[in-house]
C-alpha cells in the first residue's frame, strides 16, 4: 500500500502500474483547461477541416479542455498502449488496413487496461474520484498527451513518440488527485516534412493543420456518401484508413515491436487482405468476419464501397465479375462505386 503521504512514491508506484498493464508510455498533466489549446480547436472547427464529424462541433465547450467537461478534475493521466507494426506499412500488397485496424478492436484493450489501473488507484487513494476515456468521449488524448510528456503533436496531427514513432493508441484518466506534472514534451519534427509530402491526397494544409475533408482515413472510415472523385485513385488499395503520414515518420525507426501489447497483434487475413473475397462480404459474412474489430463499426455497405474503389484501381481484371454483381445493391453508394470501378476495369488505358 503506497503511503498516502508520498505523492512522488505514489505517482512512481502508478506509472510502474501503468507498464504492469500493457501500457508503452505513461505521464501525468494539469487539468486546468489550455487557452491555447481551445483556440487551436475552435479555428480548426470554424475551417470546416472537420468535415461531416458534427460530434466534434456540437461539443466543443467540452472538448476544448479537462475542466470544461468535469470542473472537479485536477489530474490527467495520459497513456499510451504500443500497435507498432511487424512489417513496412508502406509494403505492396492488393489491399490495405490501417495498422491500428489490423487486430482486436483497441477501445476494448485499452479501456479494459484504463480501468484496472483506475481501480488500483482507488486501492490507493479511496478519496478520489475519477473518470476514464479511451477515444469514445471529448478529450483532446493528443494535446494532453504532449503536455503530460508522452511525446508531441507532429506534423501530421497525430502524437509521436521519440521511444515509440507513431505508433500509440492513447487513453486518459481525469481525477480529483492533485499531482505533481510532468514536464511537457518539446516538438522534434525540426525542418521534416516527410509526413507532409507523404499525403496522397494533400490534407494538410499546412504543418500542425490536418484537413479531415481530404484524408483517406476519414473519407474510408467517417464519410458515409459516395467517395468524391477527386479522391478516388489516390485512395489507391486503401480500403480503411491510411498510414501514409505515420509510416514515413523518422522517429518510428525507434519503436520496438517488443513493447507492443500483446492483444493488439495483427491478424494474418488482414494484414494482406483478399479483395476479391471481401467484395464478395454480404452484412451477415461481414458482421461475422469483423467482429471484434474496429472495421465492424463502418458497416458492409461503406467498406465494400471502399473495396470497390481499390478495385477499380488494382487494373485486376480478374475481379470484374466480383464489381459486375455488386452493380445492382440494394445501396445506391455501393451500386455507383461499382459502375464506376467496372468503367476503370474495362476501358482500355
Amino acid at each position: 500500500m503506497v503511503n498516502s503521504r508520498d505523492t512522488a512514491s505514489l505517482e512512481d508506484a502508478l506509472k510502474a502500474k501503468a507498464r504492469e498493464l500493457g501500457f508503452a508510455a505513461v505521464g501525468i498533466a494539469p487539468a486546468a483547461d489550455d487557452p491555447v489549446r481551445a483556440e487551436r480547436l475552435h479555428e480548426w472547427l470554424d475551417a470546416g477541416h472537420h468535415g461531416d464529424m458534427a460530434w466534434m462541433q456540437n461539443r466543443a465547450d467540452v472538448r476544448q479542455g479537462p475542466q470544461s467537461m468535469w470542473p472537479a478534475a485536477r489530474s490527467v493521466i495520459a497513456l499510451g498502449m504500443s500497435y507498432a507494426p511487424e512489417v513496412d506499412p508502406l509494403a505492396e500488397g492488393e489491399a490495405k488496413i490501417s495498422v491500428y485496424a489490423q487486430g482486436r478492436d483497441y477501445h476494448d484493450v485499452v479501456k479494459k487496461a484504463l480501468k484496472a489501473l483506475a481501480r488500483w488507484l482507488v486501492e490507493q487513494r479511496p478519496e478520489t474520484e475519477l473518470k476514464v476515456f479511451v477515444d469514445t468521449a471529448p478529450v483532446m488524448e493528443k494535446p494532453l498527451g504532449e503536455a503530460a510528456g508522452i511525446g508531441w503533436q507532429g506534423k501530421h496531427t497525430n502524437l509521436v513518440s521519440h521511444e515509440h514513432g507513431s505508433w500509440l493508441f492513447l487513453g486518459a484518466i481525469y481525477t480529483t488527485l492533485e499531482l505533481s506534472a510532468d514536464a511537457p514534451h518539446g516538438d522534434r519534427c525540426g525542418s521534416c516534412r516527410a509526413c507532409q509530402d507523404a499525403c496522397p491526397t494533400n490534407a494538410f494544409p499546412r504543418p500542425y493543420r490536418l484537413d479531415a475533408r481530404r484524408c483517406i482515413s476519414y473519407l474510408t472510415i467517417e464519410h458515409k456518401g459516395p467517395i468524391p472523385e477527386e479522391f478516388r485513385e489516390a485512395m489507391g488499395n486503401r480500403i480503411y484508413g491510411c498510414d501514409d503520414c505515420l509510416a514515413v515518420c523518422p522517429w518510428n525507426k525507434f519503436a520496438d515491436i517488443a513493447a507492443r501489447h500483446a492483444k493488439l497483434a495483427p491478424r494474418e487475413d488482414l494484414v494482406d487482405p483478399d479483395l476479391g473475397k471481401l467484395l464478395a462480404l454480404d452484412d451477415a459474412a461481414f458482421r461475422a468476419k469483423f467482429s471484434g474489430s474496429p472495421i465492424k463499426r463502418v458497416g458492409r455497405n461503406r467498406f465494400v464501397r471502399n473495396c470497390l474503389i481499390a478495385a477499380g484501381n488494382s487494373g485486376d481484371a480478374a475481379l470484374v465479375p466480383r464489381v459486375r454483381a455488386l452493380l445492382g445493391d440494394d445501396d445506391p453508394v455501393v451500386a455507383e462505386a461499382a459502375e464506376w470501378a467496372l468503367a476503370r476495369l474495362t476501358t482500355s488505358p
